[in-house]
């Protein structure tokens, strides 16, 4: 058995070992740069837990494991165009030190090289493998093109909004667990359960940055912050507060959304200061602690062994921390 630590001490060498030095150079420098500025890993060291959830073997997830980080960042790559972001874990976007051709191709050449390391999955387990990175690779797509279309679309309901985040951003981690589980030996129920724990989690995650994107210090997040409200991006805490805003709290927010000159400070000062009078912050951490509930109480039916449970547990721990 390996403990969360040791997983992510697993991946990180990993990666650190992995090194794209084809020509042309300048479509692999990019893809060099994106993944040596790191994250957390999250993803991969997802799937090593769960396969060791039910196998010693954790070896045989590794390249599958690796396959959904690379994909995960190259889905970074053309995501941060879409936003025209200028920051990624606390650096400058791959468009930004290149140019957006640069930031796309690199990122077609990451997809490719994700589909690469899925074919290094043991034979016996490469078709439902590659079926599920397939199905979730289109349902990050679906995800983003929702995501896109709330930009121009007037009205978006709650319901709307999480079933975008859920593909966006929830099913790839679902996915790595269930991959990890199947290459481990798991049953399709357990692999069921653990993907569905992984949606529940994936949500609430999601959930926690749209708060973070509001509240949170830069540093802390790695990214700019007030995005979301400078841009009137649809996010849970804005389709939320105009659901329950009336009078002058309804007018002044749709103001500041139909605003087309405005100050970016004070535009996030004074929604921000609208979402505190409504209470949103409050809203969100009920919201996302029901998804953790959930999360937990599938958890639980896992006729895993109680040790590595408690150990993959603290991927979900992680994510609580992230609570404020």
């Amino acid at each position: 058995m390996i403990t969360f630590n040791e997983a992510q001490d697993i991946i990180c060498r990993e990666f650190e070992e992995l090194d794209f030095t084809d020509t042309p150079s300048e479509l692999y420098k990019p893809i060099n740069y994106i993944l040596s500025i790191g994250g957390k890993r999250i993803r991969p060291v997802l799937t090593l837990m769960a396969c060791n959830l039910f196998s010693d073997d954790y070896s045989k997830v590794i390249k599958p494991a690796v396959a959904l980080e690379v994909f995960h960042n190259f889905t970074l790559l053309h995501d941060d165009i879409m936003d025209n972001a200028n920051t990624r874990r606390n650096h400058p976007t791959v468009h930004k030190i290149w140019n957006n051709n640069v930031a796309i191709l690199s990122g077609d050449a990451m997809c490719i090289k994700a589909y690469s390391f899925v074919a290094q999955c043991e034979p016996s387990k490469l078709s439902e493998i590659f079926n599920i990175f397939n199905r979730t690779a289109i349902e990050v797509c679906e995800g983003q093109q929702y995501d896109m279309n709330f930009e121009t679309q007037e009205n978006v309901s709650i319901d709307e909004y999480i079933r975008m985040i859920k593909l966006k951003t929830a099913v790839l981690i679902a996915a790595c667990l269930e991959i990890g589980a199947l290459i481990g030996g798991a049953s399709r129920e357990e692999s069921e359960l653990l993907y569905h724990y992984g949606l529940n989690i994936g949500l609430a995650f999601q959930l926690q940055d749209d708060l973070l994107d509001v509240y949170a210090d830069e540093v802390f997040l790695g990214k700019e912050t007030g995005k979301d409200i400078i841009s009137n991006k649809k996010t849970f805490l804005l389709i939320k507060a105009i659901e329950i805003a009336s009078g002058k709290d309804l007018e002044e927010l749709k103001k500041w959304i139909l605003k087309k000159e405005f100050d970016p400070v004070e535009k996030i000062r004074s929604v921000r200061s609208i979402y505190d009078k409504l209470d949103i912050k409050t809203i969100v951490n009920a919201k996302l602690l029901e998804y953790f509930s959930k999360a937990e109480e599938l958890f639980q039916q896992l006729k895993a062994d109680d040790k590595r449970k408690t150990e993959l547990r603290k991927f979900s721990d992680l994510i609580k921390e992230r609570i404020f």
